[in-house]
């Protein structure tokens, strides 16, 4: 009987990889998209593209309004999302607590399915040095889950799998590619429009344009 797992799947290019990560591993990917009241909604249709691109055993949407709360360029319009270039220390572009959320719905989803793996996207080399993109957070939350859960007390040990947590964007690019990942469908920009194009400058858009050039690949990413 072929393992089931859960896969955060923003619509971006990490996600997309992750996906295709765990699906070359053969599990079968129950893919999770959260509609926290992100600017940047593009991404979810992006998300059914892939998911259904990479022929994922489901794909689920769960509404999640984080904009109530505020505090970060990606929910909040009177933030502005910076388009300096990456800058050190953590950017306003910083969702608070959204991977732990996100985790925990992802874990939840899990029981339910009786899936004992959980992939998610993180980066901990080219990215805007997001606390919850730690490999440290992710040891964490693993150990929580197996703290917190029916199936951890009863010893069917649960998993987080972070598979792009030391690559470059460079490899993760290149990762993808040799897994047969359209990264024409996915989205990435912080502030992309209803189209799904993108801006250029923020973070997120420098960091994967750059990942392109690095692995020596064609961006495919449309661009205002």
């Amino acid at each position: 009987m072929t393992q089931k797992a859960i896969v955060l799947l923003s619509g971006g290019l990490d996600s997309a990889t992750t996906l295709a990560i765990a699906g070359a591993a053969g599990f079968a990917c129950h893919c999770l998209s959260v509609d926290y009241g992100q600017r940047h909604r593009a991404e979810l249709a992006a998300a059914a593209r892939v998911a259904a691109a990479q022929r994922a055993a489901g794909h689920r949407v769960l509404k999640l309004d984080l904009a109530q709360f505020g505090g970060s360029a990606l929910t909040d319009t009177a933030i502005d999302v910076p388009v300096a270039g990456v800058q050190p220390g953590i950017p306003v572009t910083y969702v608070p607590a959204r991977n732990t959320i996100m985790l925990s719905l992802a874990l939840a989803w899990a029981e339910v399915l009786d899936a004992r793996d959980i992939f998610v996207g993180v980066n901990a080399v080219d990215y805007s040095g997001y606390p919850d993109c730690r490999p440290a957070f992710v040891a964490a939350f693993e150990t929580l889950a197996n703290l917190a859960t029916k199936a951890g007390v009863e010893g069917r040990k649960l998993c987080v799998h972070a598979p792009l947590i030391d690559l470059s964007k460079a490899d993760i690019v290149r990762r993808g590619a040799d897994l047969g990942v359209d990264y024409g469908l996915t989205v990435s920009c912080y502030q992309a429009d209803d189209d799904g194009r993108a801006c250029g400058a923020c973070d997120s858009c420098r960091l994967r344009r750059e990942g392109f050039a690095a692995a020596g690949l064609a961006d495919p990413t449309r661009y205002r």
